[in-house]
């Protein structure tokens, strides 16, 4: 075989592995370029064209249940992402830095919520609440309902283990002789953290931060199991909406979720992989402070 038919039969292998990938681009993307595109659709048909229009989005923002859906997504969301953010960095720091009796073994649960499905984790939440309620019942005679605080409390549950997952591999790469150098110059535990390691580890913070905000707008399943009355959030209302049958206002509603989504995990993946050219340089003076 000649060096011009090799060249040959490797140009048309690569046109048909491209061609194949943009197949398979096209069948994930395209439905998502169809919903949003008929989302600004003036007719109250899902699958007909009838010009462009903003009517959607005007009622969808006259929606009281819907904004209140909102509302309560936002509350749970922000919430859960704060204290996830701040238990899952302190565990990160806590796996790489320290060992301790049963490390392994914590280290392998920590990574459950991650491996088991999501139907069986919002099962076992369930239950546990159950069974919570059912001893607060008996010890201060009046038992507690599902509310957003359930929610809040099951999506911190399973955000602690994707945020401690970003920011150990943040620290994996964190060079130890900067915090050896801070200890050096007679900073604290606290300020050589305070001034040397968390400038470093910020960018896998903030983008795990990001991925369970992520994660937390669009949950479903966990969510319909743990809620009770007046705690519906946006997803689980979209979704009963859908049962209901596909209307425009579902698209509308859809497309903005979409928007969010993906702007929020872009920031996390700018975060995660740009953060190294804007390490921080502690100075020697600011260890010492």
């Amino acid at each position: 075989m000649t060096v011009q038919s090799a060249l040959r039969r490797r140009g048309a292998l690569e046109r048909v592995l491209a061609a194949h990938s943009w197949v398979v681009y096209a069948f994930f993307y395209a439905p998502i370029a169809v919903l949003v595109v008929f989302s600004f659709n003036d007719g109250r048909q899902v699958s007909i064209w009838q010009g462009a229009s903003l009517r959607w989005y005007r009622q969808m923002l006259d929606d009281p249940a819907l904004l209140s859906a909102l509302r309560n997504s936002l509350i749970v969301a922000v919430l859960s992402t704060v204290i996830s953010t701040i238990l899952g960095t302190a565990t990160a720091l806590a796996m790489e830095r320290f060992r301790f009796r049963g490390q392994r073994a914590y280290d392998g649960l920590l990574y459950l919520p991650i491996i088991v499905p999501e139907v069986t984790l919002a099962a076992m939440m369930l239950v546990f609440f159950i069974q919570a309620f059912d001893i607060l019942g008996r010890l201060t005679g009046s038992t507690p309902n599902l509310s957003l605080t359930t929610i809040i409390l099951s999506h911190i549950c399973f955000n602690i283990s994707f945020v401690t997952v970003v920011v150990r591999a943040r620290l994996a790469g964190l060079d130890p002789s900067l915090e050896e150098a801070a200890a050096d110059l007679y900073a604290s535990r606290w300020k050589a953290f305070r001034r040397v390691t968390l400038p470093l580890i910020m960018p896998g913070v903030l983008g795990g931060g990001l991925l369970a905000l992520t994660m937390s707008l669009d949950d479903v399943v966990t969510t319909s199991f743990v809620s009770g009355p007046g705690s519906t959030t946006l997803p689980v209302y979209v979704f009963g909406l859908v049962k209901k049958g596909v209307t425009p206002i579902i698209n509308a509603v859809s497309a903005l979720m979409l928007l969010a989504s993906m702007t929020l995990v872009f920031a996390s993946l700018v975060l995660q992989r740009g953060g190294g050219a804007a390490k921080a340089k502690p100075h020697k003076k600011e260890a010492m402070r």
